[in-house]
């Protein structure tokens, strides 16, 4: 996640001690874990990385499993469990396993598409402690619902959110960027501002599970910097009005060197600060210090790339999968730059980026170790 409001505004934020701490290695940090506690979901979503759909799936992993897991990663130090899907919300047993994984000191964060949010689950949520609750909406109206596959999704969705909102639960929305939505990111912004929302997350679309084909549904590098700059703008100017919301970027850490060229030429003493904050950030975290464990108990390195396991928590702690750079995957993405092909391999700031998403690399290439084919910076950039 690439924090805008921190770099352009200095707002701080309860993540920064996750992503812009000095001394963060391959090493000692502990990553951020991404549960798909169950893939069923009510919602058809045509870009979703799971193929999630409204069936019952076998092989997911039982209370008692999910229970071992939890204390595994605890014992790991992971400093948060985020419960994602299909849908969380469809799975019975979720508020029991979120009070164990805080009563074993992890923070819990769910992601939720928001339809199943009535009001009495809404504060369920809220007592629950739950840190953060982020909803997925792609769009306004029937545009979202054309996303999500359902007619009143929007509707359905809006509601959760605005029951989130009267218990004072903290939300955010996270809305992925195609060519089909990105002219609708200001009102994004809006609703935002008029739903008293404290967060909002734009996503680069991975090319994976359903949105593997939807490499053409991707803006072009044109239409992505005009994009950012629109993001940012628009942080910066909530910012100036005293309208303190956070705003990111995920999935695509070329907006990082993007914001840090962008101020070189504006404010070059702010760009000298940020760029001391992207050193210590290191770029994509994938096999670092973010991981994915799917409905089956299969550990990836993100929640995208599910195509490649490293092992089971069936079989094997948590922590010692992951720190096992038997597997030769694994121990590049701990350690990629010499590895890396194409253009990334030639870009100046690789060491600030780390070759962002190899799923988008494998996609389009067949070669995991490729270009990611969604970096927008120009040659000229990106030259040493």
């Amino acid at each position: 996640m690439i924090s805008i409001t921190k770099l352009l505004c200095n707002l701080p934020s309860y993540g920064d001690e996750l992503r812009y701490r000095k001394g963060l290695s391959s090493e000692n940090r502990r990553p951020i874990v991404v549960w798909n506690c169950t893939r069923t979901c009510n919602l058809s979503c045509i870009h979703c990385y799971s193929n999630s759909a409204g069936e019952k799936y076998e092989g997911e992993l039982t209370t008692a499993e999910a229970k071992q897991m939890i204390l595994d990663l605890e014992a790991f130090k992971v400093p948060v469990l985020l419960f994602s899907g299909g849908e969380p919300f469809m799975r019975p047993d979720l508020f029991e396993l979120n009070a164990f994984a805080r009563a074993h000191h992890l923070r819990t964060v769910i992601s939720t598409n928001g339809t199943l949010i009535t009001r009495d689950l809404a504060r369920r949520i809220k007592e629950g402690g739950f840190d953060y609750i982020g909803v997925s909406l792609d769009g306004i109206g029937e545009n979202n619902d054309r996303f999500r596959g359902r007619q009143g999704a929007f509707a359905m969705t809006l509601a959760g959110i605005r029951n989130l909102v009267e218990v004072k639960q903290k939300v955010g929305l996270r809305f992925t960027v195609t060519r089909h939505n990105n002219a609708e990111i200001k009102k994004i912004f809006r609703l935002v501002e008029d739903e008293a929302i404290d967060r909002v997350c734009f996503y680069h679309l991975v090319y994976s599970g359903r949105g593997s084909s939807m490499t053409e549904d991707d803006l072009s590098r044109q239409a992505m910097r005009a994009c950012i700059d629109s993001i940012c703008d628009w942080a910066v100017d909530m910012f100036a009005r005293g309208i303190h919301k956070e705003v990111l970027t995920v999935d695509n850490h070329a907006d990082a060197i993007y914001v840090y060229l962008r101020l070189l030429k504006n404010d070059p003493a702010q760009a000298a600060q940020v760029l001391q904050l992207l050193q210590y950030n290191k770029g994509n975290a994938s096999g670092i210090a973010i991981a994915n464990v799917d409905n089956q108990g299969e550990v990836h390195a993100d929640q995208f790339w599910q195509s490649h396991s490293f092992g089971n928590v069936r079989r094997r702690p948590f922590g010692e999968i992951w720190m096992d750079t038997a597997d030769p995957v694994m121990a590049v993405l701990k350690d990629r730059v010499g590895h890396i092909k194409g253009r990334c391999s030639r870009c100046k700031y690789l060491a600030l980026c780390n070759a962002n998403f190899r799923r988008r690399a494998e996609a389009v290439y067949n070669d995991i170790w490729e270009s990611d084919p969604a970096c927008y910076l120009t040659d000229e950039e990106i030259s040493r």
